[in-house]
């Protein structure tokens, strides 16, 4: 089934799918792992964070309290290119659940953010 409204329960699948492409990913999997942990909860807690973030990013709603730059400032030095292989899995990952007219909405924000986060860790 594919969404052609952006709301929690898509939102919700989206992350499902995405955090299972970055935990086996070769590279992104050894940051992430290291980061969240290896359990199914801790994973589902960091789901559910990240999911509530893109709440207030696409519907303007979430309870998201974080600071997302920081916490990736805080990570070890990773290379630029990360953020091309994170952009493509989230690619792929609405391919999966959305229409292309949301899938465009959504990726526009992920390529902002993406785009802000590598101006301001390899300054």
């Amino acid at each position: 089934m594919k969404y052609d409204t952006i709301n929690k329960e898509a939102i919700d699948k989206l992350m499902e799918i995405f955090y299972e492409k970055i935990r086996i990913d070769e590279n992104l999997g050894k940051i992430f792992n290291a980061k969240i942990g290896t359990s199914n909860e801790a994973w589902k807690e960091h789901k559910e964070k990240i999911s509530n973030f893109w709440q207030g990013m696409l519907l303007g709603q979430g309870d998201y309290n974080g600071q997302p730059l920081k916490a990736h400032m805080d990570l070890e030095p990773f290379p630029k290119e990360f953020f091309d292989i994170w952009l493509k899995l989230f690619e792929d990952s609405l391919n999966s659940i959305f229409n292309e007219e949301m899938k465009a909405v959504i990726l526009q924000r992920a390529n902002m953010i993406a785009t802000n986060f590598k101006r301001v860790l390899y300054a």
